[in-house]
């Protein structure tokens, strides 16, 4: 039992070239006769600049699956020292897999040939990354298993293409520009949604170089307390509460979209904050005794930078006042690739150079599901 875990190496597979707000349409399709009437004003609250996609612009075709992207990023863990076949334990966290049966992590798994290992998938929106990476953790720390490779990815572009969508409910809204909300029910994911994976391999020792240690990772849900806002697979009803895909015949599932991603945006901006970061982190301040000073880099993943001003304020309310100069995002020239965005900051931060010896990352991971949000507290260490 070796009670410490590092994150000793950082991989990430961003598919083909990056994709500008300009080529969305070009590449997704355009839904219905004219171009989004919603873009301008999803734009202008996202600022996101580029994103990913696993199709190809030249044939519209994909050329990676969720499973083969994610191996993509594990197999970039691979140099000295560590080879496919001392995988111990895979734990992969997703929002979308390829299917809904088997799970993602043995489908990872076939696609990395690896001989046979511990494979786990952690299922949810945004935080299955963060919860596939506590898994990974406590399996090292508990002596469990000797190392974890721990991912999050998201193929979300293949949702988004025009044939999923239906025309009159994106183009025919009269009152973008007075009531922008009403765009986020369906249109505005097309228009930030990014493709993406990332891995990390968790070990008991430091390697030579610059590692992360992780001290603790803290998850919260406050499903008992608000109903469900993203969702996938389903309808929400009058009352809330969501209705499934299987009690819909085919018909149905085909007329309503049930199987495009929709959020309750309403919903959203009145609790995301509250409920996913002022009152999770007022729970972390007592239990961890943090305050600002311990964070010498913040890492929020944001769907969009229209949240970048209600965080600063949430975190002020908690009690942790974290300034703009320790925050590390890259949510403009990446987009929003969900339970793999975290993975992709962390790699970036890493690799960026910034970091020093004895500093300390908080990563902040919301997730609109059904209100949940995971904390990770990390220390860097070089070892030579």
């Amino acid at each position: 039992m070796s009670n410490v875990a590092y994150i000793t190496r950082s991989s990430v597979c961003l598919p083909n070239p990056p994709v500008e707000n300009d080529q969305v349409e070009t590449i997704l399709g355009q839904v219905g006769e004219r171009p989004s009437r919603a873009r301008r004003v999803v734009q202008r609250n996202n600022g996101i600049q580029r994103r990913y996609y696993v199709i190809d612009p030249a044939t519209g075709k994909p050329n990676y699956t969720n499973a083969s992207l994610t191996a993509a990023a594990v197999r970039g863990l691979v140099a000295d020292g560590f080879e496919l076949d001392d995988l111990a334990c895979l734990v992969c966290g997703t929002s979308n897999p390829d299917q809904l049966m088997p799970n993602h992590a043995v489908m990872v798994h076939g696609e990395l040939g690896a001989p046979v290992c511990e494979a786990v998938a952690t299922a949810g929106v945004c935080l299955s990354g963060a919860t596939a990476l506590k898994y990974g953790w406590m399996s090292v720390v508990s002596g469990g298993t000797r190392n974890a490779v721990v991912t999050g990815s998201e193929v979300a572009s293949l949702g988004l293409l025009a044939q999923n969508y239906d025309a009159e409910s994106l183009n025919g809204s009269q009152v973008l520009e007075s009531n922008p909300e009403l765009v986020f029910e369906k249109d505005f994911l097309r228009w930030m949604l990014s493709d993406g994976a990332g891995a990390l391999l968790l070990e008991p020792a430091p390697r030579p170089g610059l590692n992360l240690r992780v001290e603790w990772i803290d998850v919260f849900s406050y499903a008992h307390k608000l109903p469900p806002c993203m969702y996938y697979g389903a309808e929400k009803q009058a009352n809330g509460v969501l209705r499934g895909w299987l009690s819909y015949s085919p018909r149905e599932r085909e007329t309503k979209s049930l199987f495009t991603l929709k959020q309750d945006v309403r919903l959203l901006n009145e609790e995301v904050v509250e409920y996913t970061l002022v009152k999770p982190l007022e729970r972390v301040i007592e239990r961890r005794s943090l305050s600002a000073r311990d964070v010498d880099w913040f890492l929020p993943h944001m769907s969009s930078e229209y949240f970048r001003a209600p965080v600063v304020e949430g975190l002020a309310r908690a009690g942790l006042p974290i300034p703009p100069e320790r925050w590390f995002t890259n949510l403009v020239w990446v987009g929003n690739t969900g339970s793999a965005a975290i993975y992709i900051m962390l790699d970036e931060l890493i690799k960026s150079g910034k970091l020093r010896e004895g500093q300390h990352l908080l990563c902040f991971v919301p997730e609109s599901g059904r209100f949940s949000s995971g904390f990770i507290y990390l220390t860097a260490t070089a070892h030579a």
